[in-house]
C-alpha cells in the first residue's frame, strides 16, 4: 500500500490516505459506466494558481508541495442509471476532461472538473442540468492503431467554440507497481463540485487501475487554457495509459459527509 503523500491539510483534519483500491463500496449505484482506452497527461502547477477554481469547501490537494492539472482522454462506455443496463449509443462516446486535485474538510480526496468535452449532446445536457458539471459538446474521435492511440476533439457548444485537443500516445509496458505520484494522480475515489449553491461529493469505486507507461507522440491542445488555467509549459511530468475499468458512482454526500439514501 503506498504511503500517504504530503498534502495541504484542509480545515477539519488531515486528508485520508491515498489507496490504490477503493476505501469503500457502492451497494446501490446511482450511475454505472466503463472508462476505456485512457490517456492521462499531467502537469505540475502551484496551488495558489488553482485555489480560486475549486468549490468553496475544497482546497488543492498537493504532492511534495505541488498540485496538478490533468488532461484525461478516453472512451465512455455504456453509461447506465441505477441498476439498469448501460445505454449502448447515447451512453457510449469519447470524452476528454480537464481536472484538478482537491481535498475537503472531511479529508476526502477527489477531483474537480474544469471542463468535460463529450461527443453526445444528450449526455452533455444531462450532465449540465442534472449535476451542474461543465460538460461541453464537441466533435470527437478515438483511434486505436495498435501501439498508438489518437484522441481528437473540436468544441461546438457552449464554447469557446473551436477549442481543441489532439493527443497521440504510444502504449508501453504494464506498470507492476505504480509510483506514489502515479497513485496520487489516478486513485481518486470521488468528485467535488458545487450545484445550486451547495457543495457536493460524489463517490465512485472501480477495480485497481491497470496502468501502462506511455510516450507522448503529439499534444496540440488549448483545453487547459480554455478551462481558466495557465497554458501548460513544457512536457507533462506524467504520461500514462490504461485499457480501462468498470465504474460505479454512489449517491451524493450531504455537507456533513453522510451519503444520501
Amino acid at each position: 500500500m503506498p504511503r500517504t503523500p504530503p498534502s495541504r491539510t484542509p480545515p477539519g483534519g488531515p486528508p485520508e490516505p491515498v489507496t490504490a483500491d477503493p476505501p469503500g463500496a457502492v451497494a446501490s449505484p446511482l450511475l454505472t459506466q466503463s472508462w476505456l482506452d485512457l490517456a492521462f497527461l499531467h502537469w505540475a502547477v502551484a496551488p495558489e494558481d488553482v485555489v480560486g477554481l475549486l468549490p468553496p469547501d475544497a482546497v488543492p490537494d498537493t504532492f511534495d508541495g505541488a498540485t496538478y492539472v490533468g488532461l484525461v482522454a478516453f472512451r465512455m462506455h455504456r453509461v447506465g442509471w441505477l441498476r439498469l443496463p448501460g445505454v449502448p449509443y447515447l451512453g457510449t462516446f469519447p470524452e476528454t476532461n480537464v481536472r484538478l486535485y482537491s481535498v475537503d474538510a472531511h479529508g476526502r480526496r477527489g477531483v474537480v472538473f474544469r471542463s468535460l468535452d463529450a461527443s453526445r449532446l444528450v449526455p452533455v445536457l444531462m450532465g449540465r442540468t442534472g449535476f451542474g458539471l461543465p460538460y461541453v459538446w464537441s466533435r470527437m474521435s478515438v483511434r486505436d492503431a495498435g501501439d498508438t492511440v489518437t484522441y481528437a476533439s473540436s468544441r461546438r457548444w457552449p464554447g469557446p467554440r473551436g477549442a481543441h485537443c489532439r493527443i497521440t500516445v504510444c502504449k508501453g509496458e504494464r506498470i507492476a507497481e505504480p509510483t506514489e505520484l502515479e497513485h496520487f494522480l489516478t486513485a481518486r475515489w470521488g468528485m467535488h463540485s458545487a450545484f445550486l449553491g451547495r457543495s457536493l461529493y460524489l463517490p465512485n469505486v472501480h477495480p485497481r487501475w491497470p496502468l501502462h507507461r506511455a510516450a507522448l507522440v503529439r499534444c496540440d491542445e488549448d483545453l487547459v487554457a480554455a478551462a481558466g488555467l495557465p497554458a501548460p509549459s513544457g512536457e507533462p511530468v506524467s504520461v500514462l495509459y490504461s485499457p480501462g475499468v468498470p465504474v460505479r458512482f454512489g449517491r451524493p454526500a450531504r455537507p456533513a459527509g453522510i451519503p444520501t439514501s
